[in-house]
């Protein structure tokens, strides 16, 4: 080594040395930003602000509406070809399959961290885990005894009630022009599917039932995603237990008998598991577009599915749905588009920063926090 740097000289030596800081400096440069992510991944605050950045209003809903696509097709196997026509117990094994992935999240460290319980009472997060074991138990309920027309003539009053429900609950109220947009999409959906209304008593009551905790639903994921620091999974992992617990008394009202006879070979195991990692990936991207958008939003998605579907079918299988249905579709896609333009207007900062009538209230309160480390977090992000 003496005899190369006698050979390279005093400046070669002043090189390398420059380098090797360089280096060093390179190297606790990216250490520090390393353990930025990582501080602002395990606060809160900083997981809300990397599910705003990686997952906004289009993201989101484009995730849940490929989803949704996928597991239509997955559960008409499962209730058609697999035969298995117990929709509450499908849904308990739906949420449990949940539960079991997030528990693995959490062993890992990959869990978001939820807010501390202070600033959420318990009670909001028991009522959401009731009110998601009835909307989701009693959806699928509807959904085998009554057909799909009627199942959507149905969800055309759960946008009404989520207007209403917001009006009274949170105070918030929409314009005119999304009045006229929602009242288009309804009246297009109601024609595309009034040519397949079949009318079952008992399916008529259970679909009756679910529209009020379907509402109730969607606006508890918004609010408490929006109004507070929680995330789609942190919020998932709280209130599954809640809805497991909730779902196992309406297996014996709701589902028919013979589940423990059910022919649980490879082959029906693997379909109802399937579907169940669809359904994992629908709560998650359902929650996601409640927290990007709004209740009223997520609804008009769940239409714009119909719509698309009795399109696709229309264009690419050849299926002949009428004139009527088709021309009712395209209404509400074009009622859809407007209300999703005037909407995406107001969607939440996807910076993750409180409105100004928030930071007025936690300066009222003595909250206000000025946080120079969270500053230099997120400028090193």
């Amino acid at each position: 080594m003496g005899f190369i740097e006698s050979f390279l000289g005093s400046n070669a030596r002043r090189f390398i040395k420059r380098k090797d800081s360089d280096a060093g400096e390179a190297g606790r440069a990216l250490e520090e930003l390393r353990s930025s992510l990582h501080n602002e991944l395990r606060t809160s605050e900083g997981a809300k602000r990397q599910q705003q950045r990686m997952c906004g209003p289009v993201v989101a809903m484009t995730f849940n509406f490929c989803v949704s696509v996928g597991i239509i097709l997955t559960n008409k196997s499962v209730m058609g070809k697999v035969g298995f026509n117990f929709p509450i117990f499908l849904t308990l094994i739906h949420y449990t399959v949940a539960w079991v992935l997030m528990a693995i999240f959490k062993a890992l460290s990959l869990l978001p961290v939820s807010p501390p319980s202070k600033t959420t009472p318990f009670s909001s997060i028991f009522a959401l885990g009731i009110v998601m074991s009835f909307a989701t138990g009693l959806a699928n309920t509807s959904l085998q005894y009554n057909s799909v027309g009627f199942y959507q003539m149905a969800k055309i009053a759960v946008t009404p009630t989520i207007v209403l429900s917001e009006f009274i609950l949170l105070r918030k109220m929409i314009t005119y022009e999304e009045v006229l947009s929602l009242a288009l999409v309804s009246i297009g959906v109601a024609v595309a599917t009034v040519t397949d209304l079949e009318f079952n008593l008992f399916g008529a009551f259970i679909a009756s039932v679910w529209i009020i905790p379907s509402a109730i639903n969607k606006i508890l994921w918004s609010s408490l995603q929006q109004q507070s620091n929680w995330t789609a999974l942190a919020l998932m992992w709280k209130t599954t237990p809640i809805t497991i617990f909730f779902l196992l008394p309406l297996m014996p009202w709701l589902d028919p008998p013979g589940v423990l006879s059910f022919k649980w070979d490879l082959n029906n195991t693997s379909a109802i598991l399937v579907s169940a990692l669809l359904g994992f990936l629908l709560q998650w991207s359902g929650a996601l577009a409640l927290g990007a958008t709004s209740a009223t939003s997520h609804v008009v998605l769940g239409q714009f599915k119909t719509c698309v579907i009795l399109l696709g079918g229309y264009v690419f299988f050849k299926s002949d749905p009428g004139f009527m249905s088709i021309c009712g579709a395209l209404v509400a896609l074009c009622g859809m588009s407007v209300y999703t333009s005037l909407n995406l207007h107001k969607s939440p900062d996807v910076s993750g920063k409180p409105p100004a009538k928030q930071t007025l209230v936690a300066k009222a309160n003595g909250e206000e926090k000025i946080n120079v480390e969270e500053k230099r977090l997120i400028a090193a992000v």
